[in-house]
């Protein structure tokens, strides 16, 4: 992870970077808002650290800038406690705040939690993005259209029997149990007893006129789950 730390006292950046160091995070240390801005322009950051009282801009106008083209998490650092300050930094976009003096152990935990955050949303909304459709050995499933075609015949399936082929087909080459594809696409725990996966898979390979001994698409591996190869 690539970290920017922004503060015109050199000892509080350098203790900063120890610490993130330390985590295995890649640190580029700013003194000015020019400096600053110049590194958000040449490098692809996962997270800033801006303090507020900078020589040459305020932090929170350095944070309203950066935030023009860059959606990575910001946390602000600022010796002033008022709770105004506060609200114009997360009005600005900033993601958290500290006041110093912090404890940098403290610090590490609220950049731990931001990059998780960043990370699962950004991980999610990329595949939400990129993956609309796929199509491979006669079989086309889109979720932009909600339509299935297998060798140019469309099947009628219910948004159950969609939403099972979809993760599967997501999933491809891989065993999906029947646990996690139960919880994935019903979106409730699954019970031992419960046999509505496998009454819906076989009614998929109904519809895909797949034979139930060897079946084409949708395999079995005993006592494991279902695959797409």
């Amino acid at each position: 992870m690539d970290i920017l730390v922004v503060d015109d006292e050199a000892a509080i950046a350098d203790l900063v970077e120890v610490y993130l160091k330390n985590e295995g995070c890649t640190v580029h240390k700013a003194h000015t808002a020019a400096e600053a801005l110049a590194c958000v322009a040449e490098t692809r950051l996962d997270l800033a650290i801006l303090d507020v009282m900078l020589p040459d801009m305020d932090g929170f106008t350095l944070c309203q800038q950066i935030r023009e083209n860059h959606l990575f998490p910001i946390l602000m650092l600022t010796a002033r406690v008022e709770d105004m300050d506060k609200i114009m930094g997360l009005t600005l976009g900033a993601d958290d705040y500290i006041t110093k003096p912090f404890n940098p152990l403290e610090l590490v935990a609220r950049v731990k939690t931001q990059l998780r955050r960043y990370t699962r949303y950004n991980t999610a909304d990329a595949a939400a993005r990129e993956v609309t459709e796929y199509d491979f050995r006669g079989l086309q499933i889109s979720k932009t259209t909600h339509r299935c075609t297998l060798f140019g015949e469309e099947l009628a399936l219910t948004p159950l029997e969609f939403s099972i082929l979809w993760h599967l087909c997501g999933k491809r080459g891989q065993v999906v149990s029947s646990e996690d594809l139960f919880e994935a696409v019903w979106g409730e725990a699954y019970m031992d007893s419960n046999n509505t996966v496998m009454s819906h898979i076989a009614r998929l390979r109904e519809k895909m006129h797949e034979p139930s001994r060897k079946p084409k698409f949708i395999k079995t591996v005993w006592g494991v789950g279902y695959t797409i190869e």
